[in-house]
């Protein structure tokens, strides 16, 4: 009798108040974690792009004003921002304007896949390294 008790109480240590595990919990925690860093990356190295073109830097935080910022530094019409609230259009939308994104910042394609498919790693690279903006005429 006095194993199952003391069963019993190993399994309330060992869960949460809704049942589950504690190491689902502490997965759910560290996964959150991840991705607030990020999403911090991002956005840091977003800041640092705008502050390089000129633009203001807490345009980085502001969801859709951020988009026509980088429209603007592209030198893409700003009507495009329709075209990037398009499902499936933003995609082939997106790549062009990191493509021109890139160019004038003086780098190439791959780049600008870089800062498509890792903008985690890429943008803090393009705001950071030492590529200067220089808009290419369209």
């Amino acid at each position: 009798m006095t194993s199952l008790f003391a069963l019993a109480l190993l399994q309330d240590t060992t869960t949460t108040t809704t049942g589950l595990p504690l190491y689902a919990a502490a997965m759910g925690t560290g996964a959150m974690i991840c991705w607030i860093v990020i999403v911090l990356l991002v956005v840091i190295g977003m800041w640092k792009v705008f502050v390089k073109a000129g633009k203001p830097g807490w345009a980085a935080i502001i969801p859709i004003y951020n988009m026509i910022v980088l429209l603007e530094i592209a030198g893409k019409p700003l009507w495009w921002i329709i075209l990037l609230l398009i499902p499936f259009v933003n995609f082939i939308v997106a790549i062009i304007l990191l493509i021109a994104v890139a160019r004038n910042f003086g780098k190439g394609i791959g780049f600008a896949l870089g800062l498509l498919l890792l903008p985690f790693i890429f943008y803090p690279i393009l705001g950071f390294g030492d590529a200067r903006y220089q808009p290419v005429a369209a």
